[in-house]
């Protein structure tokens, strides 16, 4: 049964949590639109900053039908000053909803849990789930192939129903969603949430350049990159986006361990290289949030009458 506080939601969708375009006016606008929106804790400069951002959406979620918030932490950086200075304002703060990733979520689960909120956690593969499921995590968030970012290999119709064999929490689906019909199709698969990112990238309130948001309404799947080049981890880049840095994207630097690229100096991935998933080609301009996700309903209740009447027939 999926936690009460993801009830009320427009469409079952959690905008994921972008670095570098996920900012305030994304998140509000996905909040106040009735899917939860989310960002990366580092997104903030500091976290004095991630305290003012907090605080922002705290008041609105006052405003009836507001959807509730989620904050990225990334586990690999625990230990770090900031790290435990982000954990302590989402602690101070009641954060509802708490995504981690890329590391071990153990700890910071009892810390969130003290509270009352809710952890879900990133995985790419079958081991990772069995390892997030048995540290109490409230969720998993299964990265399919397709998805943009540090994108997982293996296809939903496999991924989604062998991990909810094994595990009765919420399940989220993510990789190259973006429809309301791919929405209703993931949780035919068994998930409880979709996951949507290269979406909402193209929309007006995101923090992308306005030459990133242009690339993604002009590509399709097929311009879409799949390497460790830029990060030391496979993850899924626009192939404009790396001949526009002057790179050839069938012929990219080895990195040289995980997490640990290879670059020429100055290049930054995400900021100079640009990503998206599969779903890049489903996006053809560059509408509100609002606008954005009341589609998503539109389509998303389409196709639960095209399936009700199919049955019926």
């Amino acid at each position: 049964m999926l936690h009460p506080v993801f009830s009320g939601l427009s469409v079952p969708v959690i905008a994921a949590p972008m670095f570098l375009v996920s900012g305030l006016p994304l998140v509000a606008a996905c909040c106040a639109a009735g899917i939860v929106g989310s960002f990366p804790a580092l997104n903030a400069r500091s976290t004095a900053e991630l305290d003012a951002m907090l605080d922002a959406l705290d008041a609105q979620r006052a405003t009836p039908g507001t959807a509730p918030y989620a904050v990225n932490l990334t586990m690999r950086l625990r230990g770090s000053e900031r790290f435990e200075s982000d954990l302590a304002a989402v602690v101070r703060h009641r954060v509802p909803v708490v995504i981690t990733s890329v590391g071990d979520p153990a700890g910071v689960v009892d810390v969130v849990h003290g509270y009352g909120g809710v952890v879900l956690h990133d995985v790419v593969s079958l081991r990772h789930a069995r390892k997030a499921a048995e540290a109490g995590v409230d969720g998993l968030i299964l990265v399919c192939a397709g998805a943009g970012g540090h994108s997982g290999r293996t296809t939903p119709f496999a991924f989604v129903p062998e991990v909810r064999a094994f595990f009765d929490g919420i399940l989220v689906a993510a990789g190259g969603i973006a429809s309301g019909a791919a929405v209703h199709a993931a949780r035919v698969l068994g998930a409880d949430l979709a996951y949507i990112g290269t979406r909402l990238i193209a929309t007006e309130q995101a923090g992308a350049d306005p030459d990133y948001k242009a690339m993604i309404v002009a590509s399709s799947s097929d311009d879409v990159v799949h390497t460790p080049a830029f990060t030391g981890v496979p993850a899924n880049f626009l192939a404009a986006s790396i001949r526009r840095v002057g790179l050839d994207p069938q012929a990219l630097p080895t990195p040289r361990g995980v997490w640990q690229p290879d670059l020429p100096d100055g290049l930054k991935a995400w900021r100079d290289v640009w990503s998206a998933g599969h779903g890049t080609g489903l996006v053809h301009d560059v509408p509100g949030v609002s606008e954005a996700v009341a589609r998503l309903r539109a389509e998303y209740a389409a196709s639960l009458e095209a399936a009700r009447v199919a049955q019926v027939g």
